[in-house]
């Protein structure tokens, strides 16, 4: 839970950097999970991304530059990284999904986020 406050806490110093999620994509908001992947996507456009494989973690809190088709691009003035989307967020089983470099995330639902 510690771990969330303190990614909320930098979303929200960078707040004055970010533009909100164009409306054509609100179905990437929201709390994403996969095999050794946390995305986080807020509709006012700061993410936050962990992702543990083996021994190598990376992490990075900040603000969407922009969507180039599904994919989408974070980072700073020159600095960015780019999110290959391979399957836009889709409602399967009464869930949703998307596919992000390589990895199928699911969206949270306020109960799962609740027994975090």
């Amino acid at each position: 839970m510690k771990r969330y406050l303190l990614i909320f806490v930098v979303l929200l110093t960078l707040v004055g950097c970010t533009q909100p999620i164009p409306q054509d994509k609100l179905n990437y908001v929201g709390e994403w999970h996969g095999d050794g992947v946390y995305l986080l996507i807020s509709a006012d456009g700061l993410m936050a991304y962990q992702r543990v494989d083996g021994s190598t973690q990376i992490q990075m809190q900040g603000p969407l530059k922009e969507f180039n088709g599904d994919d989408f691009v974070y980072g700073f003035f020159v600095w960015t990284s780019t999110f290959e989307v391979s399957q836009a967020p889709y409602f399967e089983d009464g869930s949703w999904y998307m596919v992000v470099d390589g990895v199928k995330l699911k969206k949270l639902t306020d109960q799962e986020l609740i027994e975090l």
